[in-house]
């Protein structure tokens, strides 16, 4: 299965309660913190709620 790496570029602050909320399960803390996820429709549905904040690349195996 494809993994994403996602990596905080823009802060949560000052945002609307549920991207920060979003940003915050995803396990992003500060900026240029960046986590691996699997490529999936959750993870594809909460990219595209804070998809301003966030950059995404997709890693092989």
């Amino acid at each position: 299965m494809a993994q994403l790496k996602i990596t905080l570029v823009h802060s949560a602050a000052h945002r609307l309660p549920k991207q920060r909320k979003i940003v915050e399960a995803l396990g992003l803390g500060r900026i240029n913190s960046s986590v691996i996820k699997p490529d999936n429709a959750a993870t594809r549905g909460a990219l595209f709620k804070i998809a301003h904040l966030v950059e995404v690349e997709q890693v092989k195996d």
